[in-house]
């Protein structure tokens, strides 16, 4: 019942919410982004959703678009801006996925959108993550994010695809909560997390289930 209907009214309901009661902050940091980035303060990239049907995902623009000498963009840490540094270690850019989110486009909670070139690459398993939709965070990110591999993270998502539920979906609510309120480094120490994990899913004992 939560998979089928359940989890679309409660993504409704609170990104709605939170839309309504982030609206002043979001409205400083646009015109912030406005005023040190001349005017372009917002950054769409197509990636596949339900189904794995293209749709724009839209975020705050942290980068230049700086370029070198040979024409092409110089390294993300080169064109990101100081300003933009504070919006992302503080999850800021990602709010404006919210929209998404209201436009059935996404989830609160599911496998983060990656990029259309990945698709001819996924296994049977992996390509299960479009059998949801992507999700603003999720359980590889609550699990390690980039500080695991590619495909330990695969691995998560096609967890995620075969155990969804509001008990679930309420864990890795919880867990990224608390990371963007401890502002946490885009690359911190998860190792001791991981590992947790890792044991709960191999015994069967996270969420009544086993892989």
């Amino acid at each position: 019942m939560y998979r089928q209907w359940g989890k679309r009214i409660f993504d409704i309901v609170i990104s709605g919410l939170v839309l309504i009661m982030a609206s002043p902050l979001l409205a400083i940091v646009a015109l912030a982004l406005w005023w040190v980035n001349r005017g372009d303060i917002l950054f769409y990239q197509i990636r596949p959703g339900l189904g794995g049907a293209p749709f724009r995902i839209i975020k705050f623009k942290t980068m230049t678009d700086a370029r070198g000498a040979d024409g092409a963009l110089l390294p993300d840490n080169e064109r990101i801006t100081p300003l933009g540094r504070i919006v992302r270690a503080l999850s800021i850019d990602e709010l404006l996925q919210l929209i998404n989110v209201l436009k059935g486009e996404m989830s609160l909670i599911g496998p983060r959108p990656l990029l259309p070139e990945y698709l001819p690459f996924y296994s049977e398993r992996e390509g299960h993550r479009h059998d949801v939709r992507p999700g603003i965070s999720g359980l590889a990110q609550v699990s390690g994010r980039n500080a695991i591999g590619w495909n330990r993270k695969l691995r998560y998502d096609s967890f995620y695809v075969s155990h969804l539920s509001f008990r679930l979906d309420m864990w890795i609510l919880f867990r990224t909560l608390a990371k963007v309120i401890k502002a946490c480094d885009i690359e911190p120490n998860y190792s001791s997390n991981i590992i947790r994990f890792d044991d709960y899913v191999r015994q069967g004992r996270l969420f009544g289930q086993s892989s």
